[in-house]
């Protein structure tokens, strides 16, 4: 077993570990007197060393248990024949056969997706039971998740979508008056595995360069790993493009809403007087968006993702909504544009957002396309071209409007500040408007929710004509 000192020496000094590593020579300091190296940069020193992991591993004092990133590599390149390390109870393989290794918690199984990133600093339920997640696995790239335990309340639908969760640091108990429950239990009563202990900045970074990769997050009850068995089932998924996930997440049948927002005392109120009749087409719906629909005075019907037009229209609603959800919205594209292209040529007015922004902009002759990393936290601006006004806002997406298809008679109204992408419509001859991101937070900033009532707005002056 090596010590810090010898294998800085062995690299040729603190300047050569700083450059291969890609860290400050003040880092490489703070390691000599820490006497550890963190577990993120093990892969540089094993390649540049060609030292053994046992090598490199400092084994923890007796009176010290050590932390999750100390006692196992943050990831490595696996042979068919690797074992976990020691503390190591779960696995995250991607499709090229990187490992990261962890310990997990939830349900003992393991889960195939699309491995993407959430910047949010809170709501991390609310997050887990976002409909738009079905196919991914969530790395939080927020330290602190499971802090406020869970509760029934923070749910934007029954049953979870996403397929994993991925964090830093150890689940921690319950420290919240509004918790019912530990994470970690209601994650076992839903099925959904996590991995805890990797370097979330490492996984986070390979996202934001490469991509989000395929991957599996496996849990087993018994310990044992088939890694190359496990990375053939992630190279096997065929992703998210050309996946319609939103009739896997939609209701079954038609429904009325009338549950109001949430107030702190209270819980969720009662909707005040329904003046508009809103038909809702569930492409994966949040709880939240249908609140806020009914909150602005709207009498909500919910229908499937697959309603046809006729459906829709045969409520004589006052105003269509087209809600949230997952996958690649031209695969949807092909039942949902034709019912949105019907009661648009009839003249009522049309609110998406999300997927139904995606979807509203294909029935008016628009593209979408999958980005390249996508948008997922609570804290992503916005700029509102009419106004100059900025909101910062909550998203999740991994696909766009393709602003250079849209045609004439669409214009863009909102753009990312993070990378330039369309975030709003809006038709210029006809009663119709959408936005890529989440007015109805939850988790997130409140800045937008004023489109709900742009939308009541837009029903009165439609029925006013």
């Amino acid at each position: 077993m090596r010590s810090v000192d010898d294998i800085i020496a062995l690299m040729g000094g603190s300047e050569a570990v700083a450059e291969r590593c890609g860290v400050g020579t003040e880092a490489v300091r703070k390691w000599r007197q820490a006497r550890a190296i963190p577990a993120r940069h093990w892969p540089a020193i094993l390649a540049a060393t060609g030292l053994s992991l046992a090598e490199l591993a400092a084994a923890p004092t007796p009176q010290t248990e050590p932390s999750p990133e100390t006692r196992m590599p943050a990831a490595a390149t696996p042979t068919d024949d690797q074992q976990p390390p020691a503390g190591a109870t779960a696995a995250l393989v991607l499709a090229d056969g990187t490992v990261f290794w962890g310990v997990g918690f939830g349900a003992h199984t393991a889960s195939v997706g699309e491995i993407c990133f959430n910047t949010g600093m809170t709501g991390y339920q609310e997050t887990l039971t976002d409909p738009s997640y079905a196919g991914q696995i969530i790395t939080f790239t927020f330290p602190h998740i499971g802090n406020v335990g869970a509760n029934a309340e923070d749910v934007e639908s029954i049953t979870p979508a996403a397929r994993g969760l991925v964090v830093k640091l150890d689940l921690t108990e319950p420290a919240n008056y509004r918790a019912t429950r530990h994470l970690d239990d209601w994650l076992k009563s839903h099925g959904i595995p996590g991995i805890a202990g990797i370097d979330t900045r490492a996984l986070t970074a390979r996202i934001r360069d490469g991509g989000p990769p395929n991957g599996v997050l496996a849990h087993p009850q018994d310990g044992r790993f088939d890694i190359p068995a496990l990375r053939a089932q992630a190279a096997g998924w065929p992703g998210l493009e050309g996946m319609d996930l939103a009739k896997e997440v939609s209701c079954r049948q038609s429904y009325a809403w009338t549950e109001g927002l949430w107030s702190w005392g209270q819980g969720y109120n009662v909707a005040p007087a329904r003046k508009h009749k809103v038909v809702a087409v569930d492409y994966g719906a949040k709880r939240n968006i249908l609140r806020c629909l009914a909150d602005a005075g709207c009498e909500v019907t919910v229908l499937p993702a697959t309603a046809t037009a006729e459906d829709i229209l045969s409520h004589k609603p006052d105003g269509v909504f087209l809600s949230n959800g997952p996958g690649d919205p031209a695969a949807t594209g092909a039942y949902a544009v034709p019912a949105i292209r019907g009661v648009l040529d009839a003249g009522t007015p049309v609110f998406g957002i999300c997927l139904g922004h995606q979807l509203l902009a294909l029935a008016l002759g628009g593209r979408t396309f999958k980005l390249d990393r996508g948008h997922r936290g609570a804290n992503q601006p916005v700029k509102d071209l009419a106004t100059g006004r900025v909101e910062i806002t909550s998203q999740n997406h991994g696909f766009a409007v393709d602003d250079k298809s849209l045609p004439e008679t669409v214009k863009i109204t909102h753009v990312s500040l993070f990378d330039g992408s369309n975030e709003g419509i809006a038709a210029t001859d006809r009663p119709a408007f959408s936005v890529q991101y989440h007015p109805e937070a939850s988790p997130g900033p409140s800045d937008s929710h004023y489109l709900f009532h742009r939308f009541v707005e837009m029903i009165e002056k439609h029925k006013a004509a």
